[in-house]
């Protein structure tokens, strides 16, 4: 039989290695998102520099304004779907790593719930006679933190799925907008 200060003192021990775990979980998420990031980056910049100098080339050995024009015209278009693709592909990048740190937050939430229901349970056998009023309270107290937090993960994920779909609408319209400007453009 443990006494209460001994299962308190084990539990806070059990709560920190956990919470140290979690964030190092977190840590390492967080870089290897970084990583993806940068090496995205690079990519683009890479890729950017070597277009840009051949269309920079391109546009010296123009013989007229007529012919700088319809250069510059032509790489309107495929500059905009990159843009896009860009913007797409870092969108994806946050949007899993939103959802890696979800899970991961999630996964450490039921287990600290369930750590913690089994302390009460573990202090609500051992306590002593009279104290069964004070052990429904702290169970009560517990069953209302969980519903507020249950309220407060589902609003949370409302929020990042209205988020979401923002950012994939507001990439809709730029990318038509950007399809008929261009459609215009090559018109004239």
């Amino acid at each position: 039989m443990f006494t209460v200060p001994e299962q308190f003192t084990n539990a806070t021990k059990a709560t920190f290695e956990a919470h140290l775990a979690t964030m190092t979980a977190f840590a390492q998420k967080a870089f290897a998102n970084v990583e993806k990031v940068v090496e995205l980056n690079m990519t683009v910049a890479k890729e950017s520099f070597a277009e840009t100098t051949a269309a920079a080339q391109q546009l010296m050995t123009a013989k007229g304004a007529q012919e700088f024009i319809a250069l510059t015209t032509a790489k309107a278009k495929p500059n905009a779907e990159k843009a896009l693709a860009y913007g797409r592909e870092l969108a994806a990048i946050a949007a899993a790593a939103q959802a890696d740190f979800s899970r991961e937050a999630e996964a450490q939430i039921a287990d600290t719930r369930r750590k913690v229901a089994s302390l009460v349970e573990d202090v609500a056998k051992n306590a002593p006679a009279g104290t069964e009023s004070v052990v429904a309270m702290v169970k009560t107290a517990m069953g209302n933190a969980n519903a507020g937090f249950d309220q407060i993960s589902k609003s949370a994920k409302q929020a990042a799925d209205v988020i979401e779909a923002n950012v994939a609408s507001t990439v809709s319209k730029f990318s038509q907008a950007a399809d008929k400007a261009t459609t215009r453009t090559t018109k004239k």
